[in-house]
Order: C-alpha cells, then structure tokens, then sequence
C-alpha cells in the first residue's frame, strides 16, 4: 500500500506540474488581453479627442478668409464669425493686421461693438497688443513632437498590442500623419484680397489688376484689331469692362499658411494661420480658453464613462516643458500599473493627455477560468482520490481475505482437533462409565455440528459471491423457524450460560426463505454467543414484530457491543472489528457479512445498532 501512495503522489506532482504551467501561462493571456483592451479603449479615447480637435483645424483651414470680416466679400452677408462662438473654450475670432492693427468679425466696420460682444472685443483687442509684444516663434516651432500624437504607455514587455500582431501600426500612423499635415489648398478672389487688405496696400492691389487687365487687352488688340466705334471707350466705360474682367477671372493663388499655435499667458492660447499677401503678413485666427477646453475635453468624452471608475485621465498644456494648465478626473491611482500618454499634433501640440490605471477591469475569461480550474482540479482530485480508495478497498479485501484463509484454518482445524482426540479416549477406553461416554460423544458431535456449520457458511457464501444460491420465498409461519432455531441451539445456550428470550407479535404469515431465515438466525445467535462469553448478564432476546408491511425481526444481546466507527463495516466480507476482545475470540469473519446477503437477496435490509445499556441490536426488516 505505501508503493502505491507513493505512486499516486508522484501522479500527482507530474500531473500538477503541467497543469500549473498551463494555468500560469493562462492567466498571463489573460493578463495580457486585459493590457490590450485598455490599451484599445485608452487609444479610442484620444482618438474622440483628436478627432474633434482636427475637425476644428480642418473647419478653420477651410473657412475664406473674407470671414474674419463683418460682411463677406459680396458685402451683403454677414459673416459666420460675427456671432459669438458656440463652443465655450473659443472666446473669439480677430485678425491681426501687418501694421498691428486690429480688425474682428463681432464689430462692423466704423460701428461700435454691441453689448453682448463688447466685452469679448475688449479681451481680444488686449490680446491683439501682447501679441504685438510677444516673440511670434509659435508652439508649433517650438516643440519637436510627432505629427500625429505620439502614444507610449508603461507596461510588460511581452505584452504586445493585438493589432501589432496582424498590422505594422508604424506605416498606418506614417500613412495618417501625411493626410493630417495636408494644408488644404485655398483659391482667393481678387474680391477677397481686397476685402482683407489694408487701404493702402488695396490701391497698389488695385492699380497691379488694372495693368495686367490693360496689357491683356492690347494683346488682344494686336491679335484681332477691332473697329474704331467699337476701340474708341469712355473711362467708365473701359473701368466698367475692367471690373467684369476682375469678376471673370480666375482665381488668384495666395500663400496660406497651416494653422498655429501661440501661448499668451497660462489660460490663453492663439490659434492662428498666415496670410502672405505682396510680404505683408496678416494673422488671422480665434483665441482657445486652455481651462475651458480641456473641461469640455474631460466633461466630453471621460466624465460619466465606466472607464472614470478604474482610470485617471490627465490633461495638460505645456511649454518648455513647463506645466501652464492642468485638468485631472477620474479614480485615485496610487502606483499606476499602465499608463498611455499622448501628445497631440500640431497645432494641438502643447497638449498632453495621460490615461492612468492602477488595477485592470478583469476579463470575463477569468471567471470561467478559475470555474474550470475548480472543475479540473476537483475531477483530478477526486479520481486521484477514487483510485486510492478503490486500491486501499482492494488492498484490504486482500488483506481480509488472507486473514479469512488462516482465521478458516483455524476454525476447521480445532473441531477437527476436539474430534480426533475424544475418539482416541472413546478408542482407548479413557471412559470409565457410560455417562462418560456420553459426554465424549455429545461434545464430538457438538464439534461435528460446529465443523458443518462453518463448511455451511463458506459453501453459501461463495454461492451468493457467484450468485449461483437462489432464494426460495414461501408464504409460511415465523414460529416454525424460531422453534427449529431453538431447539438447535438449546445445547450450546445452556452449555454457555445463555438465556434466550422470543418476543413476537401476532403476524400473520409472509414470504421468506426457511432455510436461509434459520441460517441467518443461527449465525446471529453464534455470534451474540462469542462475544458475550465474558459478560455478567448474559441474556439473548429474539423479537419479532410488525411496522406497517414490514416484518422487523432483532436479535439483541448484552455484550461488549460494536465500537460506532465499526457499525457500518461490520457486515462487509471477512471484515472484524479490530480490538482486545476480537483478537481473543475466533472467527472467520463471514457470518454478519453472510447475513447481510441472505437478507439482501430477499429482498430486505439490515442494520446495526448499540444499547442504550450494555450489547448490540441487530435489525432485519424483510416485506411482509
């Protein structure tokens, strides 16, 4: 038995081994994934973001630069820009003239500001003079920082992105960062130019159109000479023609710049781009609240999202690396496990975003993980189990089987023993009388009957092991089996001291094997025998009653009774309760186990139980 234990153990060690190894690398995929998921929703975050960041770029990049004007260039329509801003972190649109001046869509031309907008004017005409003040090198140029928006984040080595495992993410971001530092292209009108000029610059303008228009007509003129009524114009008329030809022509290319970024103070930051028009340099752009706009990014897109409940989210502005304005939300992290920073790109460059998170959301893997490992390592555990039970079962049938083998021996070889030798003094003439002769004899064919009992036991018993013994059941009276079973053992119950009490009911007859109920009878009334030997009271009581449709027949005695561990076992095959009395008292350790199958095989069940006092009940209950 202990080469097998250590058997199983060392099953169990080779098995674990593979097992932990598979559970370990599990829980890194898992671990893993979980990296990734944040890392994808961390992504989208900024990306919402930049995203809306960019539509305002590529909105502004686009919008005529007649815009920052009252009036459009028709002079008809009002410009969109003359109305205060809807997004509440843009305080409003101006532009900033090459000799400093200042000029904004919220104010007509030679009108006062009305009162809504006064204040709002007033904000930007101080900020047109600082700007007049500050160095004009932009953030832009300032910063060396990738286009796109760089992402870095702080975790495993080995835990890679899943979309790095099917895509190059390089090449798509060096693909969208060609697209984003796209300028859109703008065609101006001569009308534009001159609706955003100063006025002397607007009279050179001027007169530059009117020499081209006259040179393109003299070579007209050369081409195809035309009538005298018709070459012969009066100056309105030739000034009229000439603002039809400016009306027809095609577009005049203007440099545009892209749009930029310049910090003003700690909460102000311009948003600008270049007009280049004959080296006069114009700005025109809208002035970016930094409190207002990382609140509205925060309130946006990260406030209220179960991200805010495991996350932190950081928004920042700088310049030179100094911090000017900051914006946090979200869970309290201690010491962040992963962390993703982007800096966005230009104009947005001075803006950096950190997403930061100190326990990760746990998969929904995990769950059915750990229910799987609980499954696995209960069905290992309780075969494993199952096996040693099954080896120990076998292992100390073996055992009993063994002990059944010389406790048989045994029990042969006494009464064949006590024959033999009261034969040889009935041979011999040791007996001197004829009573004497009697009691040699009663004993040998006491020894006879006890010899033929035990060959009897191990005879049925093998029977029932191979199921070859069949159960005769026959409606009949219990008092003829009582009666045979008394007179039977009434010799050895007063050759030992025992009393024998019957209790019965009236019942009326049922079905039951003879043979086998005086069998069973027997072997219970050897065995109350056996073990009350040493008893002060020694007393049998043999009850037979009715409950409902069973039949409950108990034989009691007043022995040592069972030790409880022992109750349920003691019917098993050649099993004996192991103990000083047991020990000194023979046995083979068939009969209760013997019982146990005659009573199954009828159909009944039956039980064991101690006193209250002193001794054992045994209970058959048989169909009535």
């Amino acid at each position: 038995m202990k080469r097998l234990t250590c058997f199983l153990l060392l099953f169990c060690i080779a098995l674990s081994i593979p097992l932990a190894y598979f559970i370990v690398r599990t829980y890194r995929s898992l671990e893993q994934e979980e990296l990734s998921e944040l890392q994808y929703f961390a992504a989208a975050l900024f990306d919402a973001m930049q995203e809306e960041l960019a539509a305002l770029i590529l909105r502004e990049e686009k919008r005529p630069v007649d815009a920052y004007n009252y009036y459009l260039s028709s002079g008809s329509v009002r410009s969109p820009l003359s109305y205060l801003p809807k997004e509440p972190y843009i305080l409003g649109y101006f532009q900033n003239n090459p000799d400093g001046s200042f000029q904004t869509p919220l104010v007509e031309a030679g009108q006062p500001a009305v009162d809504e907008g006064q204040a709002v004017v007033a904000q930007l005409n101080t900020i047109n003079t600082r700007l007049n003040t500050l160095n004009m090198t932009t953030i832009s140029e300032e910063l060396e920082t990738p286009p796109l928006g760089k992402t870095s984040q702080i975790q495993k080595e080995e835990s890679a992105s899943f979309a790095e495992k099917y895509l190059d993410v390089s090449r798509l971001q060096q693909q969208k960062t060609r697209r984003d530092q796209e300028t859109p292209m703008q065609h101006i009108t001569v009308e534009q130019v001159l609706q955003i000029a100063q006025t002397d610059q607007k009279q050179k303008l001027m007169a530059e159109v009117e020499d081209e228009w006259k040179s393109s007509e003299s070579k007209k003129e050369q081409a195809a000479p035309m009538p005298i009524t018709e070459a012969v114009a009066s100056t309105s008329a030739v000034s009229n023609e000439m603002q039809g030809q400016k009306e027809s022509q095609q577009p005049l290319r203007v440099e545009v710049g892209p749009m930029e970024s310049l910090l003003l103070s700690a909460e102000e930051i311009m948003i600008f781009r270049r007009i280049v028009i004959e080296q006069q340099v114009y700005r025109q752009g809208f002035v970016i609240l930094l409190s207002e706009l990382l609140n509205h990014l925060t309130e946006l897109y990260f406030s209220g999202q179960p991200l805010a409940e495991f996350t932190r989210l950081s928004l920042e502005t700088e310049q030179n690396g100094r911090t000017t304005a900051a914006v946090q939300a979200g869970a309290s992290i201690g010491n962040p496990r992963f962390a993703m920073n982007r800096v966005f790109p230009r104009p947005f460059s001075f803006l950096h975003a950190t997403l930061t998170c100190a326990r990760l959301p746990r998969s929904t893997g995990r769950s059915t993980l750990n229910v799987m490992m609980v499954v696995i390592s209960a069905v290992m555990f309780a075969g494993l189990f199952a096996i040693y039970h099954s080896a120990r079962t076998v292992v100390d049938l073996s055992e009993r089987r063994s002990l059944f083998v010389s406790s048989v021996t045994h029990e042969l070889k006494t009464p064949l023993t006590n024959i033999r030798l009261y034969i040889e003094m009935l041979e011999q003439g040791i007996a001197l009388t004829r009573e004497r002769e009697e009691d040699y004899l009663r004993i040998v064919g006491s020894e006879s009957r006890r010899l033929s009992g035990l060959i009897d036991n191990v005879l049925e018993f093998s029977k029932l092991e191979k199921k070859q013994r069949h159960i005769s059941l026959q409606t009949g009276d219990f008092d003829e089996a009582i009666q045979e079973v008394c007179s039977i053992m009434h010799a050895r119950l007063c050759q030992e001291g025992f009393t024998l009490n019957i209790e019965r009911d009236e019942i009326p007859p049922f079905a039951y094997d003879r043979e086998v109920m005086v069998q069973i009878l027997l072997n219970l009334l050897e065995n109350s025998i056996k073990f009350g030997k040493t008893s002060p009271v020694r007393e049998i009581t043999l009850a037979v009653r009715a409950e409902g449709k069973r039949v409950n027949i108990s034989v009691s005695d007043t022995g040592p009774g069972i030790p409880r561990a022992d109750l349920s076992k003691v019917f098993d095959d050649f099993y004996r309760v192991d103990n000083e009395i047991t020990r000194n008292t023979r046995g083979a350790g068939i009969g209760l186990a013997l019982v146990k199958k005659f009573v199954a095989a009828s159909g009944g069940t039956v039980k064991a139980a101690n006193n209250d006092g002193a001794g054992c009940t045994i209970t058959i209950s048989l169909p009535g």
